[in-house]
Parts: C-alpha cells; structure tokens; sequence
C-alpha cells in the first residue's frame, strides 16, 4: 500500500515529467501545429500575434488611461507612453496565464482520439499549448523591448530580467493546465466558469494599475492578494523591467516557490488521473 501510494505521487509524476525531454520532438510538432491553428485561414496569419495583444492594449489604455486617468508613478517624469508601455508588459504577462484557464478544462475532452484509440502521451497536449502561447508572449516583449527604446530611460540592461521574471509564469501556467484539463474531465462545468475567474483574475493581478493602489484602497485586502503570484510577477517586472528598481528578491523566490508548488501538484494530480480518463470519456 505504501509503496502503490508512493508510486502514484512521486514517480509516475516524476516518469511523466521526466519524459517529456525524451518526446520533445513530438512536442515541437503539437507547439507549431497549436500556432498554426490558431491563425489557419486568416489572411494576416501569424501577424494577428501583433494585432490582437495592441487592440486589447488600445481599449483598456482608452478606459484606464484615458477615462479613469492611471497613472503608475514608477518614474518621476513619467509620461503617457510609459504608462502605455507598463499596461502593456502587464497585459502581456497576464495573458500568457489567463489563456490557460480558458483552454484547460476542455483540452483532454475535446481531444478524445488521444485518450481512446491512440497510445498517445497525454501530458505533451498541455505543454504544447503552453509552447504556443509562450511563442505569442515572446512576440509581445519584443515589443516591450522595442517600445522600451521611446521610453523615458530607453533601453537598459534591466530587461535581461525578463527571461527570469517569464520562467515562473510559465511554470505556473503549466501546472495549472495539467490540474484543470485532469480535472475537467470530470466535472465538465468548470469551463463555464473559466470567463469569469480570468475578469476576477485580471484586477486581483493589478494589471491595468499600480498594485499599490490595493494597499491605498484596502490593506486588508492587499494581505490577501499579495500572495498571488501572477500579481507579484507582473509587479516585479514594471519595477524592475521598466523602472530599473532594485529586484525585491523575496518576492522573486517567493514567486518561484508558489509556481513550482502549483507545477508540482499539477503534475501529481495529472499523473494520478491520466489513467482513468479513458474509462470517463
């Protein structure tokens, strides 16, 4: 018993983990085909990867920084574009999460050739999916790099942090696909639920504004959300990225800790229901 229950929660977890460099042409396939897909017939193609992250940039700046006024006071002579450049890099980095809770839950249904008819690795559909919208955010901070150059400081070696600030992002994302897409095999409604999660998601991760400004409106309620890991790494990025501010290391440990928590338990909990998705579906 003990042994079976060792098996379930650390070695499948760490066979299927492990696996994965030994299947990474197959994942470099599913990567480039999810990229495909997602622009397949459009006639702009793969240039929709630029249009779509500016269009949503140029309707929330119209609310938040036009309508509502933000400003996020990370430099003194802080102008419009660098509030546009730092609603940007938060955008940015929150869609490349929030894309996970949308397409998780419904990944492993929608896919039922795999889980039935095929010996397939189930674990590479999600890592595919994160490879695509790791390539569409990598196509967003080039632009981030680019627009650095108009802004007030202009290009500095602080974006060598962006790498280091993507790493657990990514992490995260991962571990969260691999929970919600076991999970919602079994309870179909959780995709009903995902478009509200990412609104809630999207200002509890301060996105489209300081995060001090939780701590100015409610300290209480700021001692909760602090510990959202999306919210500290975005924070971390603008004032480290964009405003060459000291890297408050705490925070970027803690930031690694909780993604691997979630990447950890996300592995264990695929590992451990993989093998009834068949019976399910």
């Amino acid at each position: 018993m003990t042994r079976s229950l060792f098996r379930s929660l650390v070695v499948d977890p760490l066979q299927m983990v492990a696996g994965l460099w030994s299947r990474r042409e197959l994942v470099r396939q599913f990567t480039r085909r999810n990229i495909e897909l997602r622009h397949k017939g459009s006639r702009l193609g793969a240039v929709w990867a630029l249009i779509n992250p500016l269009t949503m940039l140029g309707l929330y700046y119209v609310v938040f920084g036009v309508l509502y006024g933000t400003k996020f006071r990370g430099i003194p002579t802080e102008t419009a574009f660098d509030v546009l450049l730092a609603m940007f890099l938060g955008l940015s980095l929150f869609h490349a999460f929030s894309e996970t809770l949308s397409w998780a839950p419904a990944l492993i249904t929608s896919n039922p050739n795999f889980v039935k008819k095929v010996v397939f690795p189930l674990e590479v559909l999600p890592v595919a999916q994160i490879g695509a919208a790791a390539f569409h955010l990598g196509v967003s901070l080039s632009l981030v790099v680019v627009g650095s150059a108009f802004s007030t400081d202009g290009i500095t070696w602080h974006l060598l942090w962006l790498p280091v600030l993507v790493l657990p992002l990514l992490l995260l994302s991962l571990g969260t696909a691999w929970l919600l897409a076991a999970l919602g095999v079994f309870i179909r409604d959780i995709g009903q639920l995902s478009a509200f999660v990412v609104t809630v998601l999207l200002f509890a991760s301060a996105v489209m504004f300081p995060a001090d400004r939780i701590t100015d409106q409610s300290v209480t309620l700021w001692q909760v959300l602090q510990f959202n890991p999306v919210l500290q790494i975005i924070d971390i990025a603008r004032h480290v990225v964009l405003w060459h501010q000291p890297m408050p290391t705490g925070w970027l440990i803690y930031a690694y800790a909780s993604s691997a928590a979630v990447f950890i338990g996300g592995a264990i909990f695929f590992a451990l229901l993989r093998r009834s998705f068949a019976e399910v579906i």
